[in-house]
């Protein structure tokens, strides 16, 4: 960021060397993460006159931090993952200009007593679901808490209790159930659970074992759970904690007789 000011306050002092035809040379960002504010810069002659404008799609909140006649800045809160193609319009909206850029997915890691689950989430699907799981990572929600919740060949469930079955604090409301998105409870997926009510979900979360068809949208009197990420590293890691022996503890079922500890979960991109 301190050398792209640098660069646009030379510019102010050299101009653009004479012409009047728009013409830009390069898009580049810094900061291109989902849910993060981002700095997007234009260079090149007249980028901030001659009728010339950004266009950047999922990108909210726009700003202009610095302008001159060669370069512009704008920061924008990164609202989509994927291909973002950023163009540069002139008074006619015709594209004078256009570079695709690429926002990675969102991964977090969970750190267990078991070992290490990073798991990629899909905001484009479910973007309530993902955001809302963001925050309680952000604010370091899930360190100590349990898998209080194990059943063989179904789901590992977590997010709910911390040692002694005890409910932690900071629960969040609950979110709009996403469920019926495309995304289904295939082995290895990450969703949300949540009670017989659809919109209810709040911090707890599992993992399917296997392809859990039967939990996916089927229709509005059986909508499903909402599925929003993916296990890519640690697929292993998910079956040692699914075979752990449960029994029934404080009436509940499924509870691993050796707490499965889910020691953080941090967001690594």
């Amino acid at each position: 960021m301190k050398s792209w000011l640098a660069l646009l306050f030379l510019s102010l002092l050299v101009g653009c060397g004479g012409g009047d035809k728009p013409a830009i040379f390069n898009i580049s960002a810094e900061n291109l993460f989902y849910g993060t504010a981002a700095i997007i810069l234009f260079e090149g002659s007249f980028v901030g006159g001659q009728g010339l404008k950004a266009d950047i799609p999922n990108c909210a909140s726009q700003s202009i931090v610095a302008s001159s006649p060669t370069q512009l800045v704008i920061r924008c809160t990164v609202n989509a993952s994927g291909d973002m193609p950023v163009r540069v319009t002139n008074a006619a909206g015709e594209v004078v200009f256009a570079k695709i850029l690429s926002v990675p997915a969102p991964q977090v890691s969970f750190d267990t007593s078991k070992g290490t689950i990073v798991a990629e989430l899909n905001p484009n699907a479910a973007p309530v679901t993902v955001n809302n799981f963001l925050g309680y990572v952000r604010t370091g929600f899930y360190t100590n808490t349990l898998f209080h919740r194990v059943i063989p060949n179904f789901v590992i469930q977590g997010g709910g209790f911390v040692s002694g079955l005890t409910p932690p604090t900071g629960l969040g409301e609950p979110i709009t159930l996403e469920s019926n998105k495309g995304l289904s409870n295939s082995r290895g997926t990450l969703a949300m659970a949540r009670t017989t009510e659809p919109n209810s979900a709040t911090s707890q979360f599992y993992f399917n074992l296997k392809d859990n068809a039967t939990l996916d949208y089927q229709s509005a009197d059986n909508p499903g759970y909402a599925v929003f990420g993916k296990i890519v590293q640690g697929l292993d890691v998910m079956d040692n904690v699914g075979a752990v022996p449960t029994s029934v503890q404080s009436g509940q079922t499924d509870v691993p007789v050796d707490e499965v500890l889910v020691k953080s979960v941090t967001r690594i991109k």
